[in-house]
């Protein structure tokens, strides 16, 4: 008798499962800009650190957790959001000494090959624009964090990231000698980026 019902747990317990839909193992998410930002750290007068930030990021990310080359990113973001917490230096970098916003608004990032770096960390190679230059970057960034649903029913990530530019390489290149020697502003700027991403409701 137990065999029986041992039997019959497992055949409906195998039934049960092959009749699950299978789960994708890709997964497309949007940017959640009130949720992201991209951080940036340069040295001022060769002696500190001036810190700023980007709001307006935007964009897709396609992550497939079995096969990551597959993998894809897609970023803008929104210049004109520069925020230093000084508006005279806000003002300054938005001019064209420095983002010239008026003519280039947006920043963008598209890669070009997506590696395990690794456990828990991605390798992501691309072009980023800035200024109307484009050049190749790589970007560490974490693996996507186990989806969690939101009070509102969508499902959400988050990566962060980080790299380094040199912003003469985008043109971004004004600067002043300083009577020591050196110069106001340092050319090596790092970047951090920490993005929210949720998964798009099927229209």
């Amino acid at each position: 008798m137990k065999g029986h019902f041992r039997r019959f747990v497992l055949g409906a317990t195998a039934v049960a499962v092959s009749s699950m839909p299978l789960l994708s193992a890709t997964t497309t998410y949007q940017i959640d800009p009130r949720h992201s930002d991209a951080q940036f750290a340069v040295a001022h007068l060769m002696i500190s650190t001036v810190r700023g930030e980007f709001h307006g990021i935007t964009g897709t990310v396609v992550y497939d957790d079995s096969d990551v080359s597959k993998s894809s990113v897609n970023v803008t973001i929104d210049a004109t959001t520069v925020d230093t917490r000084e508006p005279d230096r806000d003002k300054d970098l938005k001019s064209d000494k420095f983002f010239d916003v008026a003519n280039h608004p947006s920043m963008t990032f598209k890669s070009t090959k997506v590696e395990a770096a690794g456990p828990g960390k991605l390798k992501v190679t691309g072009d980023l624009t800035i200024h109307g230059i484009t050049k190749p970057i790589v970007l560490e960034v974490t693996v996507p964090k186990a989806p969690i649903k939101d009070p509102w029913g969508f499902q959400r990530s988050a990566v962060s990231g980080t790299t380094k530019i040199n912003r003469q390489d985008f043109g971004v290149a004004w600067n002043k000698t300083l009577d020591s020697g050196g110069v106001m502003i340092g050319d090596n700027v790092d970047i951090t980026l920490d993005v929210e991403m949720v998964v798009p409701q099927a229209k």
